[in-house]
């Protein structure tokens, strides 16, 4: 089976036509599906929300100050919680914006596919995060629970909204497993104690709001805050894990899977636990194990190695490069494109 490049989802250009041409451009058939870039606002992944917590009158504003890898200096970040005599149930967070600003670049996408500038069997790729990302990443400890529904709701809409615009054999959706990932590898704070379990299960819960034509794929990730993880993995165990749990737990199939691996893991112990990962055929592993600082070489390198313990599978970079330098985003490209030649 050929190689092909996945794509995160931000691509750190100027605006979504740039981002998909030079996507396009670059590495043409290697590439199957497109995301939009998640240009502006949402270059840096869910910060955007915090608008739509904001702008509930049933949340109440919080300043914490939190260190965050990655960072010198502390940051404080803005928390909500619910407001005293709020009734949780009937919190109503409406729309997330995620199917407006897919619906809106999906029009560019179109219009560059009928010019010829992308390939006709290429998909158009959404990326969203998990409610569990929002959840943990904007709402106080003693609210989480409660709030959880009102954001899984809204996260629903949004994933209806879009699907009745983008025809089915068109798109792919990728959820963002981040916050589930790291917190299970004890680096952050989950609102229940079965942080395998519950993780998957409520994932596997999102993935079944996928139409069954539609494309759907997981992106475990250990965080880029600093271009650093936020925990750094010792092996690929805990994503082989979410990996199995998430296939067992969604009703539909999952098309694709992506897991990190950092630059300097090319030892055959990172990979090791590939030996237990029991993914379907349909479901196609894809390893981010590219890295702009050591290029194709590196690259090639770290495939050497995951081939001893599976042999098909695409490549990507470990996360989005949206907080990436643009002027060295082409020469990122390139190197994806080499690898998949």
């Amino acid at each position: 089976m050929a190689r092909h490049a996945h794509l995160i989802g931000s691509v750190g250009l100027e605006d979504t036509e740039t981002a998909i041409s030079t996507v396009a451009d670059v590495l043409g058939d290697s590439c199957t599906r497109i995301p939009d870039g998640e240009t502006g606002e949402r270059g840096y992944w869910i910060r955007w929300q915090i608008s739509n917590f904001e702008n509930c009158d049933d949340l109440e504003l919080k300043l914490v100050t939190q260190t965050v890898s990655g960072f010198k200096d502390k940051l404080e970040r803005p928390f909500f919680c619910i407001k005293d005599g709020a009734d949780p149930a009937a919190i109503d967070l409406g729309e997330l914006g995620y199917a407006d600003e897919a619906i809106e670049s999906y029009a560019i996408f179109k219009a560059l596919k009928a010019n010829g500038e992308i390939g006709a069997d290429v998909r158009f790729q959404v990326s969203i995060p998990s409610p569990m990302a929002l959840v943990v990443g904007f709402i106080m400890p003693d609210s989480q629970l409660g709030i959880e529904p009102a954001i899984i709701a809204a996260m629903k809409r949004d994933l209806a909204k879009l699907q009745a615009v983008i025809p089915a054999d068109e798109l792919a959706i990728q959820f963002d497993i981040c916050y589930e990932v790291i917190g299970h590898e004890g680096a952050a704070n989950l609102p229940y104690e079965d942080t395998l379990g519950e993780s998957v299960k409520r994932a596997g819960h999102m993935c079944d709001e996928v139409g069954s034509e539609v494309e759907l794929g997981i992106h475990l990730c250990y965080g880029d805050p600093g271009h650093k993880h936020i925990v750094e993995p010792s092996d690929l165990g805990t994503s082989v894990a979410f990996a199995n749990g998430i296939i067992d737990a969604a009703s539909r199939k999952i098309n694709f899977m992506h897991m990190a691996v950092p630059k300097d893991r090319n030892d055959e112990a990172y990979f090791a636990p590939l030996n237990g990962l029991s993914m379907p055929a349909e479901t196609r592993l894809i390893l981010g194990l590219v890295h702009h600082t050591d290029g194709v070489e590196g690259g090639m390198a770290r495939i050497a190695t995951a081939e001893k313990f599976v042999k098909d599978f695409d490549i990507a970079t470990e996360c989005g490069f949206g907080r990436r330098e643009p002027t060295t985003i082409p020469a990122l490209l390139q190197i994806h494109r080499e690898l998949c030649d």
